[in-house]
């Protein structure tokens, strides 16, 4: 195997895809301005017991894998592409926030998570239930009706909760990643009713690989990997005084719900797609949501 810094393998990619430091660096600008880091105050004895961990986790690796000095020069090189195309939130999001989920997840009751990815915008136009979400005229691929009820984890309705909903186009696309989009293509925030009910009218979305014309994508190639999501809708749900949760919603028989390069496909996150019962084509699916209260634990 060999990882060539000096060229970036690129595929055959139309011309609404963009590249992978275009989509990286809109990924890192997103972070940035997010506003995660604004409350971060960790103890020093806390970042001596992290970062001592991850340098002697890397130290045994070179021990036991005996790497060689060409390797180290080539993951230096590799690491040092990986920032200048902006795709730190593209690798860590990949490779190592479905562990972080879990960790910080697994005392919460109710609904699942997974990880939220790159790809999220907040602020998307606010709609009232029923709702459905911007698309082009003649816009591609099936009809999907997504539906369900928010309840807490003692079944009564929740009021003033709202759904987040994100997701690619048919061809597997985001907006605001590719060129020649609209904005807000497939993204909004949907008030529900106060029985704790919504319905968004969207489309099913296409499965897709990540940008791999980038560092990452030197990475999959040269350890023969490959770069394939199963075609999922992201989800934000929340209320106020719950916990909120975080989601990726995937469809039965994609070949790569169990390899998914993401690593954040679970049972609990499957959907049910049925042909649509209410006159347009397309489909349906529910999908109930359990909140957690803030500070209830399991």
């Amino acid at each position: 195997m060999e990882i060539n810094m000096t060229e970036t393998h690129t595929d055959v990619r139309s011309e609404n895809e963009g590249t992978a430091v275009e989509a990286g660096s809109k990924a890192t600008e997103r972070f940035t301005a997010s506003g995660k880091l604004a409350r971060l105050d960790v103890p020093k004895e806390r970042v001596s017991l992290l970062a001592g961990a991850l340098i002697k986790a890397a130290n045994d690796l070179v021990v036991e894998h005996e790497v060689t000095y060409e390797e180290y020069n080539a993951l230096k090189a590799w690491l040092i592409k990986v920032g200048t195309d902006g795709e730190w939130p593209l690798f860590l999001d990949v490779w190592l926030e479905h562990t972080v989920e879990d960790v910080n997840s697994q005392d919460r009751p109710g609904t699942v998570g997974t990880i939220e990815g790159p790809y999220y915008v907040p602020d998307s136009p606010v709609l009232q239930t029923p709702a459905t979400v911007e698309m082009r005229d003649g816009e591609e691929g099936t009809p999907l009706l997504f539906s369900g009820r928010f309840t807490d984890t003692e079944g009564n309705p929740i009021k003033n909760a709202q759904v987040e909903i994100w997701h690619a186009d048919s061809a597997g696309f985001y907006s605001q990643y590719a060129p020649g989009l609209p904005d807000w293509l497939f993204r909004a925030t949907v008030k529900a009713d106060d029985d704790g009910r919504f319905e968004i009218n969207t489309m099913r979305p296409a499965p897709y690989q990540i940008p791999t014309d980038g560092a990452c994508g030197q990475l999959i190639s040269a350890a023969g990997w490959h770069a394939w999501r199963p075609a999922h809708i992201h989800i934000k749900v929340s209320a106020p005084g719950y916990q909120p949760v975080t989601q990726q919603l995937y469809f039965p028989g994609d070949p790569h719900n169990a390899d998914d390069i993401a690593s954040a496909v679970k049972p609990e996150l499957m959907l049910d797609p049925l042909p649509r019962t209410d006159g347009p084509a397309g489909e349906e699916v529910v999908y109930n949501y359990v909140l957690a209260k803030e500070g209830e634990h399991k």
